[in-house]
């Protein structure tokens, strides 16, 4: 026995840890080639994989700085590749992707060493001459830039063009927001998009205050400061690994973003109320609103998928919580039965998501034009159902997490003109106070993710 577990322990010795680079190509191949979400495939691998702090960090930077720079890596390596990048081999393009954004946005990495590394990788995924076409792509591209031959079109020349190169976004996406925003506007919301999120986290009022809450997170190393958006927020600066203070604080708080907080308050459900939530998973608004109600009364929490609703259980269970009631329903359909039944109802409706591009680092490439009409029709049949579940002297609450008027306003005036019987009624503005008739939260003017929130009353 001791034989074999020295034998055992010799194998193990002489396995080697990923290094920042090997694993970042591993994730990187999850995201591009089987649309994996970044954030989901890095915690996954992290999970599974030991790397130490400083080569965590590394990778981790790697990851999303070559997902959010994407398309203009991929403007960089057609200047240097002779034949499409479709027809490189998958595993040699995410390779170039990767070393492109050592050699043109890591200024502390040298040239020579991404180079090197780059040849290794792509021996160790493909052959020699993988290897040799790398090397000579990646030197080419260099020469290329110390020549000055590496020049993205100027403001005069293309404005959406030069901003999609320079700020790494889809070019008809920034062409979409030139027209709202202006040049100006459109540059401070792309800029916005590619810096780093803090993690936000709502404090689970049940089982503490938010100032207990920020005791304990600074015992355990975390620096964070109260937000300035939510009575139950706290935006955290450094933060040790959540694994570890989910183990500590389990019922503690919930991982939400700062915009997202302020659907609750809205909604403004008291205890003993009856609530509907019809787009609720994976349960971040659903438990906000049962912390309103201070557990007490009944919501009825819905998604079309079973996985999903188990999510809003699990989630519900840590905390604490035991008023909402997980339930598989199609927005789309009328439910004869919830007729005037609740409350409050929620319609936190399936959305673009143009309001947190800087969260998902792969979303901005995911998302074509075509996809934004199909948000309106699908968010209107939904609202036109929610009106109906609403008692007298009720309220319904609409959000979503773009910055699209076409799902924002504009709907919402649509369902105005055909709704004679309904009102926007005026909510607070959770910074002055001032009472508003929708909230209409822009990255580039309020430093928080893009967020829409309307409160609509029978008249």
């Amino acid at each position: 026995m001791q034989k074999q577990a020295n034998k055992q322990a010799k194998v193990n010795k002489n396995v080697k840890a990923p290094t920042a680079r090997g694993a970042a190509l591993v994730v990187l191949r999850q995201v591009l080639e089987e649309g994996a979400y970044t954030n989901i495939a890095v915690n996954k691998f992290l999970r599974n994989h030991k790397l130490e702090d400083q080569e965590r960090r590394f990778f981790t930077e790697l990851v999303y700085g070559t997902v959010k720079a994407l398309g203009t890596i991929d403007w960089y390596l057609a200047q240097g590749v002779t034949r499409p990048l479709k027809d490189v081999a998958p595993a040699i393009l995410q390779v170039l992707r990767l070393s492109v954004f050592q050699l043109f946005y890591l200024e502390r990495i040298p040239a020579s060493a991404a180079c090197n590394e780059a040849v290794k990788l792509a021996r160790s995924v493909s052959h020699e001459g993988s290897a040799k076409f790398v090397n000579g792509v990646l030197r080419g591209l260099l020469r290329k830039r110390d020549a000055g031959a590496l020049n993205f079109p100027t403001m005069e020349e293309d404005d959406a063009g030069y901003l999609a190169l320079q700020y790494y976004h889809p070019r008809w996406l920034v062409k979409r927001w030139l027209g709202p925003w202006g040049k100006e506007g459109t540059e401070a919301l792309l800029a916005f998009n590619n810096t780093a999120a803090p993690v936000c986290l709502r404090t689970n009022t049940l089982a503490l205050s938010r100032e207990k809450l920020l005791a304990e997170l600074t015992e355990a190393g975390a620096e964070a400061h109260p937000s300035r958006w939510c009575a139950e927020g706290i935006v955290c600066d450094k933060l040790p690994a959540l694994e570890g203070l989910f183990a500590k604080l389990q019922n503690a708080f919930y991982v939400q973003d700062e915009s997202s907080m302020l659907v609750a308050p809205v909604v403004a459900p008291a205890p003993h109320m009856t609530v509907l939530d019809l787009c609720s998973a994976p349960g971040g608004k659903t438990t906000h609103l049962a912390q309103l109600m201070e557990n007490k009364g009944k919501i009825i929490a819905c998604d079309i998928h079973e996985h999903k609703l188990q999510l809003i259980k699990e989630n519900a269970q840590r905390l604490g919580i035991d008023i909402i009631v997980p339930t598989i329903n199609d927005g789309t359909v009328l439910r004869q039965e919830w007729l005037g039944q609740f409350d409050r109802v929620l319609v936190d409706a399936p959305c673009s998501g143009m309001g947190v591009l800087r969260r998902r680092a792969e979303a901005r490439w995911r998302k074509q034009k075509k996809d934004l009409k199909l948000f309106p029709p699908l968010q209107l049949a939904i609202l036109e159902n929610a009106v109906q579940y609403v008692k007298a002297g009720g309220r319904l609450v609409y959000s979503t997490c773009t910055i699209e008027q076409s799902e924002n306003h504009y709907l919402i005036e649509e369902f105005l003109s055909k709704h004679s019987d309904w009102q926007r009624v005026p909510i607070p503005h959770p910074l002055t106070g001032e009472a508003v008739e929708e909230l209409q939260l822009l990255p580039q003017r309020d430093g928080v993710d893009g967020f829409y929130i309307c409160a609509l009353e029978r008249k």
